[in-house]
């Protein structure tokens, strides 16, 4: 900011606290107290002598605890404070106050959270029964990662219907958790702060400076005093832990192993956003020049830090004192910026999940997404007949929609080809189950025993084929350019990925193509790519041709366009039901490829076909019989998987298995489509059984070769799914 600029946001501010205003700052101890009053005296000195007068106004007004400061900044008794992301959401979603800036540090605007405890002592999965504080109650480090952490790994077990804080009460032997409430004195019972019945003396378990054990400093301090034997802080107060410290202490990692206090990018219980500075909304504008001047004055590179530091403490003898003395500078935000847009997707899931906004229906609900009205009459048929656990099914228009409607906490859970399972991965969404297709899975199944997998690789694959009519001379699958083409759908990885090294990765002499979507779009002449544009969408139908021409939803990445999937592209190969020829060659996935082609003869529409119409187009450049996939194939793909968010696989793998041992012998069949005009509804209809993966990552569910190739599509094929994943804070800003 040049001289002039300074002066004018100076003179501006003046303007306004010149008018009988006051900037009131809130603060929660006597040491930030006499900070906030040396930052007043500071600005004395330092502004103009015009504007003396107006900013001695500036006041510091002491509060008895963060949910305090809120109650005087929403009563216009305090202007702002500085809390953090966990007291942040409340203040935003329940007392409607505003968010003017967030603090940010050397890794952007999140903290890790992470569990530290005694060398040698402990493990994360051993800590039941043991002493533990916490920076504070509904706190991101303290309160909702490590509780979100436990909880979706079964750890604790919450029934929604209890407070969970009984829940916690239960597993450790006695807890400091500042802010928590009367409601659990075991979680309070570490906690050291004075005692008394007078309310503004009582400080015991309260989240202000006079709780010794308050924030992350104070649940370091309990650790290092011996009352805990682990504590769940963010990562910025072992930042610059001494080396006797690092000697003594250790971090807990969620695979059970230990790790040095420095390495906390690489162990912890998760990322969330770290604090944030609230006002009213009515204040939000001057709040945000007042905060623009004070980093400009007194910031890490402000013109007058020699005077005084804003993030630091060490001179008032205490830690982040008004502002974390990590903070690097403030991130200032717009005045209607939505809360999710402030904290991140993840963490807003997080915290709805966890009850912040008191108990809410959907969490005791499944909700399930569908992507075309076949699937939405089928899952509502699926919901009748799993009357025990309420079903909710919510539609969308692509598998890439259901992700976004999942990470904003709109949907609970949806099935995804290996593809989108990549993109499911980029946005924070954790594996479920694993279809399992194939006489193994259907022997255990019918033995009522589930297949149990360390590695996908062992279960019966699915093949990638290249499909073209006898009566079509292609010479060979390298000879495709120009041609007519038909894919089950944009981002396959039968229809759009697999083929790209016998296709466009040909035209670059082996070297593969680095958009594939563009790079589909030259090779061939036209064709269906059901959720691509341009050529590739010119054959496509939508649900039926009428009078006026093409149908709706023409080339909607759902079964709502008749040539989508496996299905749709042998539809697109085979021509309309008048006999009209659209296409060359389908890519397509061998499961029930020949159950397929029977199926469109007995509906009419392919009257004739049958399979020795069709042939493989082979990787050595011959054709094969559609039987002989397993030697003529394009490649293996991983099954289809279902995702959701880490607080919900519980929930949602119990539903499942309960809905499998519904549907067997049952009128609904959960992996039969043809009773509702498609295939591959939900589910595929090869399915046998759903195998649990929430064990396993997803480099492994889709295996090493496969994940490195779509990684390596993607790092220049733009799919706005990962723009979208990536606009979440703690994503971006690392």
């Amino acid at each position: 900011m040049g001289a002039v600029g300074a002066a004018v946001l100076i003179l501006s501010c003046a303007a306004f606290l010149s008018a009988g205003k006051k900037f009131r700052w809130c603060t929660l101890s006597d040491l930030e107290q006499r900070k906030c009053s040396e930052l007043s005296r500071a600005l004395l000195d330092v502004l103009p002598p015009a504007t003396i007068n107006a900013f001695a106004r500036v006041s510091c007004i002491r509060a008895h605890n963060t949910h305090s400061c809120i109650d005087k900044i929403r009563a216009n008794k305090a202007d702002a404070a500085s809390l953090d992301a966990g007291d942040v959401y409340s203040a935003v979603k329940v007392y409607g106050l505003s968010v003017v800036a967030k603090e940010l540090y050397l890794e952007g605007s999140c903290v890790f959270a992470i569990a530290v405890a005694r060398r040698g002592a402990l493990a994360i999965q051993r800590l039941k029964g043991t002493h533990s504080c916490h920076s504070g109650a509904k706190w991101t480090s303290g309160w909702n990662i490590p509780v979100g952490f436990f909880l979706a790994r079964n750890v604790l077990i919450w029934n929604e219907g209890e407070p969970l804080g009984r829940v916690l009460s239960g597993y450790f032997n006695g807890s400091c958790v500042p802010g928590i409430g009367v409601t659990s004195p075991q979680l309070c019972s570490l906690c050291q702060g004075q005692k008394s019945y007078i309310r503004d003396k009582n400080h015991f378990c309260e989240t202000s400076g006079s709780e010794p054990f308050y924030g992350s400093e104070g649940a370091f301090r309990c650790l290092k005093r011996g009352v805990a034997d682990v504590a769940f802080l963010d990562h910025l107060a072992v930042m610059n832990a001494t080396e006797s410290e690092q000697e003594e202490y250790e971090l807990l990692c969620p695979d059970g192993s230990t790790a040095s206090l420095l390495d906390y990018a690489f162990c912890n219980l998760g990322r969330g956003p770290g604090r944030a500075v609230v006002t009213r909304h009515n204040f939000h504008k001057v709040a945000r020049k007042f905060l623009t001047l004070l980093q400009h004055l007194f910031g890490t590179k402000g013109k007058e830090k020699t005077r005084f530091e804003l993030f630091t403490s060490a001179p008032f003898k205490g830690k982040d004192l008004l502002f974390q003395d990590a903070t690097h500078s403030f991130q200032l935000l717009k005045e209607e910026t939505e809360i999710s847009r402030v904290l991140g997707l993840d963490y807003v899931a997080l915290l709805q999940g966890l009850g912040h906004e008191g108990s809410s229906l959907a969490n005791s609900l499944v909700r399930w997404c569908c992507i075309s009205d076949a699937e939405l009459q089928k899952c509502e048929e699926w919901a009748l007949n799993v009357r025990s656990d309420p079903l909710v099914c919510i539609q969308a228009d692509s598998m890439t929609h259901c992700i976004e409607l999942i990470k904003s906490n709109e949907a609970d859970a949806v099935t995804l080809d290996a593809t989108h399972a990549y993109f499911a991965e980029a946005c924070g969404l954790v594996p479920v189950a694993a279809e399992c297709y194939g006489e193994e899975c259907a022997s255990a199944h019918r033995d009522q025993r589930s297949v149990k997998l360390t590695d996908l690789a062992a279960l019966p694959p699915i093949y990638a084929l290249a499909l073209t009519k006898t009566d079509i001379k292609h010479g060979s699958i390298y000879h495709l350019a120009g041609r007519r083409s038909c894919h089950s759908h944009l981002y396959s990885p039968g229809g759009w990925l697999l083929l790209a090294g016998y296709t466009v990765g040909l035209a670059q002499n082996d070297t593969a193509t680095c958009n594939l979507s563009s790079a589909y779009k030259d090779y061939f002449w036209k064709g269906c790519m059901p959720g691509s544009d341009g050529n590739l969408c010119k054959v496509c139908i939508g649900r039926r041709e009428t009078a006026g021409g093409r149908g709706t939803d023409r080339c909607a990445a759902n079964h709502n366009e008749l040539y989508y999937g496996n299905l749709g592209a042998l539809r697109c190969l085979i021509g309309d039901p008048n006999g009209r020829s659209v296409g060359d060659v389908a890519f397509l996935e061998h499961h029930n490829l020949l159950q397929n082609i029977e199926y469109l003869e007995s509906s009419g529409w392919a009257t004739g076909s049958a399979p020795e119409n069709f042939e493989l187009l082979c990787p050595d450049g011959s054709q094969a019989a559609i039987t002989d996939w397993k030697s003529c194939n394009l490649g293996r793909i991983p099954p289809n998987i279902v995702v959701t968010r880490s607080m919900a696989v519980t929930k949602v793998y119990s539903f499942l298995t309960k809905s499998q041992e519904l549907s067997t012998g049952a009128a609904f069949q959960l992996f039969q489509s043809q009773k509702y005009g498609g295939s591959d509804l939900l589910f595929k209809d090869a399915t046998e059984y759903l195998v649990p993966i929430s064990h396993l990552n997803y480099s492994t569910i889709l295996g090493e070769p496969f994940f490195s190739l779509v990684a390596s599509a993607f790092n220049c094929t733009q799919a706005g799914i990962l723009d979208f994943c990536k606009q979440d804070v703690c994503t971006s800003s690392a």
